[in-house]
């Protein structure tokens, strides 16, 4: 199993499913998707990441790759939306010398609820995630606006985030038990953490009779999960461009 940071891949598709939330168009689509993501897990520099995409998009479902949102409530440009999406995370002691000796971290589940509200061209949005399948039992909580500009054919997205990760999903993913400390590991129980993120995001309808996105987002991590013996660094980069068409 190949190392992710905690919501890279996550990152990677949402960044592309606004693009087919805001086309009026409805049906199957498919395309290409993938992304660059900086790890900060020990050992790792960067991880490439393909993601195939195939989803549908109707009048309240969208589903694109493995993620899936449905409206709930639509009250002028206010909106309830129920998630579910894959958490792409953890690893397991072949991924790495560093992690001899530590019980695996297993990918997941998070299902939620979020709520948006348009005004002209700002889109404020918060929502939660809850593990579903309780590998890690725990949450995470987000707050989130940008603007944007249509320049051309090309939609230009600034965005900026903050999100809550609650001491267990944080103690799940880059905590160190105290049966998995060693004299290079010391034993660590991961806290509540809020990380910051700062992101632009350009959308076009140009190429190949389809949607194509491109996404570029920094990540500043909170001490909670900086300051575990599994992390090498504070903050990442990460990149993603996607193409998906009608069928």
């Amino acid at each position: 199993m190949r190392v992710v940071s905690v919501g890279s891949v996550l990152g990677v598709a949402l960044l592309s499913a606004p693009a087919v939330a805001e086309s009026p168009a409805q049906g199957f689509l498919y395309g290409l998707g993938g992304g660059v993501n900086q790890e900060i897990y020990r050992g790792f520099k960067k991880r490439i990441i393909p993601i195939p995409v195939i989803g549908y998009k109707g009048d309240r479902l969208t589903v694109f790759g493995p993620f899936m949102t449905y409206d709930i409530l639509r009250y002028g440009n206010f909106t309830v939306t129920g998630h579910l999406a894959p958490r792409f995370a953890g690893f397991d002691a072949s991924d790495s010398d560093y992690f001899l000796g530590m019980a695996k971290r297993k990918m997941s589940l998070d299902a939620g609820v979020g709520a948006s509200l348009r005004q002209d061209n700002w889109l404020l949005e918060v929502s939660t995630l809850f593990d579903v399948l309780d590998n890690s039992n725990g949450f995470e909580a987000k707050t989130a606006i940008s603007y944007g500009q249509q320049v051309g054919a090309v939609r230009f997205e600034p965005k900026f985030s903050v999100d809550y990760s609650n001491s267990n999903l944080v103690d799940y993913y880059y905590g160190v038990r105290d049966n998995e400390a060693t004299a290079t590991r010391a034993a660590y129980r991961g806290e509540g953490t809020i990380n910051y993120s700062a992101g632009l995001s350009m959308s076009t309808a140009l190429f190949f009779n389809g949607m194509s996105r491109l996404g570029f987002k920094h990540t500043w991590y909170g001490s909670g999960i900086s300051n575990s013996p599994l992390t090498h660094r504070d903050t990442g980069f990460s990149f993603s461009a996607s193409w998906s068409t009608m069928f």
